[in-house]
């Protein structure tokens, strides 16, 4: 039998694919991050399904889950929130099952960011004014960023950064950009997105903290920095322009 890493979205139900719910309604077992998986994603399993929370597992007892669920028979669910591409933790399981001789698959999910910027109406790579993404986070006492990580180091490049899982760090985040993009660039915090209670902050990169501190946002959120997200009077890009040439099969 086969697990299943399915990417649920951002969180509104609705947003996860049609292959990632195909497949939640094939599987006879599913475990989700209950913490961040909407409940309603749970209705598209089978009525008999056994469902399995992880929030409050360990990797050994979520590995475990997923091992037994093979050796009866079953295909699983591994429901994780965004993509499993980015801080998803779905490495270190593919390790597990690799080693205990388990087959798996990965269907992707709506990432946290994409869902951000549909919420702040913003394309993040704007002709002349920036075309890099940077997908990070900060340090923190748990995990350390690897050499060259950091963000005096990834902010040099002046591309736009979007931070997974630092709302809470937010003064750290200010502090350490402020000198390659400047007080006056443009800011937005999105908790929540896609979700009923969604909350959008915007502003410069000198006033965001304080703004994110206010609304009381301190996780489920990404910041986003850089000059494309407030990106106006940029020349069209070369795609559409009459200029380029088009050949006619």
């Amino acid at each position: 039998m086969t697990v299943y890493f399915i990417g649920a979205g951002p969180g509104a139900a609705d947003l996860i694919t049609v292959r990632g719910a195909r497949t939640l309604g094939a599987c006879r077992v599913c475990l989700y991050a209950g913490s961040l998986v909407p409940r309603e994603l749970l209705t598209e399993c089978p009525p008999d399904a056994r469902l399995v929370d992880t929030a409050q597992l360990t990797l050994d007892e979520i590995t475990a889950e997923l091992v037994r669920a093979h050796e009866e028979g079953h295909d699983v669910a591994r429901l994780h929130s965004g993509d499993p591409s980015v801080f998803s933790a779905v490495a270190e399981q593919m390790r597990r099952l690799d080693a205990a001789g388990v087959p798996y698959e990965v269907v992707p999910g709506v990432p946290a960011f994409a869902a951000a910027a549909a919420s702040l109406k913003r394309e993040l790579t704007v002709p002349t004014v920036g075309q890099t993404v940077i997908l990070t986070r900060v340090a923190q006492r748990a995990t350390a960023m690897p050499d060259g990580e950091d963000l005096a180091t990834l902010g040099r490049s002046g591309a736009l950064i979007v931070l997974h899982l630092a709302a809470g760090y937010v003064d750290r985040v200010v502090e350490e950009l402020l000198p390659h993009y400047g007080a006056d660039c443009p800011a937005a915090v999105v908790a929540y997105a896609s979700r009923p209670d969604e909350v959008i902050i915007r502003g410069t990169l000198d006033e965001i903290a304080a703004k994110t501190k206010e609304a009381g946002v301190l996780r489920t959120a990404v910041i986003m920095v850089g000059r494309t997200l407030g990106a106006e009077g940029f020349r069209d890009s070369h795609l559409y322009s009459a200029e380029r040439e088009r050949h006619v099969c």
